[in-house]
């Protein structure tokens, strides 16, 4: 059987969409220079496309100033995804980690009353795996969500304490050790669990939050423990942790930094 041909991207489409990306992310018109420094693209290449890019109405360009902004011909591509349910537009981000990954991936809400409750997941194909049912609910300090929870809120140590002393486990991992992996994901921006929540799954896991930074959303990829190396659990947080990021943007309108 032939082997499939590699997947082949278009450089210039590439470069566009940064150059897009930098102007959704600044609130004042940048001159070609800048933005071809910030995006890492030759001056030529940015002038180019930012030309095209005015021409289609996607970006704007000012005379005085010479500077180019993000134009209202984006709203024209995101008018259809206004008003839709958010749980759409992420569940193509959560397969995406799924596949590459060999992960479930599960989405949770975080609800005002001090819990979380399984909203969606994605399952990957053809591996064994352990399953949640939607509509799960779990404290909200629990397991590797909650740590992230707990860094987010940036409780300290003795409230964490004492909320600590409520949580149930299939394998406590104590507190002073909890406490510690609440410190790392405050540095990570995410977290793990190795069988303490639920005992044989490995799981990582980041939030997401909202414009005033309060943690509306965890994203978690689970996997039963023999079948992952440490590593490639790693490997998957570092996706959830981008795909948290884009989230936040593309959701909540959150700019981190």
């Amino acid at each position: 059987m032939k082997a499939p041909d590699p997947q082949k991207y278009v450089g210039a489409v590439e470069s566009a969409v940064k150059i897009l990306r930098r102007l959704a992310q600044i609130d004042a018109p940048e001159g070609v220079a800048i933005i071809a420094r910030e995006t890492g693209l030759n001056v030529s290449t940015t002038y180019n496309i930012l030309k095209t890019l005015a021409k289609e109405g996607l970006v704007t360009f000012d005379e005085q100033t010479k500077g180019y902004a993000i134009g209202m011909g984006v709203l024209e591509l995101s008018a259809p995804m206004l008003g839709r349910n958010p749980g759409d537009m992420i569940r193509p981000v959560m397969d995406r980690i799924a596949r590459e990954h060999a992960v479930l991936v599960a989405l949770w809400t975080v609800t005002p009353n001090g819990r979380i409750v399984l909203s969606d997941r994605v399952v990957p194909v053809d591996v064994v795996r352990a399953d949640m049912r939607p509509g799960s609910r779990l404290p909200d300090l629990v397991g590797a969500v909650g740590r992230c929870v707990a860094a987010v809120r940036g409780l300290d140590r003795e409230t964490l304490r004492d909320a600590y002393a409520g949580l149930r486990w299939q394998c406590d991992p104590g507190f002073d050790a909890y406490w510690d992996d609440v410190q790392q994901a405050r540095v990570d921006g995410y977290a793990f669990d190795f069988g303490h929540l639920f005992r044989g799954l490995s799981i990582a896991a980041v939030v997401i939050r909202d414009i005033e930074g309060a943690p509306r959303l965890g994203l978690s990829a689970i996997s039963i423990a023999e079948q992952i190396e440490e590593a490639a659990l790693r490997e998957a947080a570092v996706a959830l942790k981008e795909a948290g990021a884009f989230i936040e943007l593309n959701v909540f309108g959150r700019r981190d930094g």
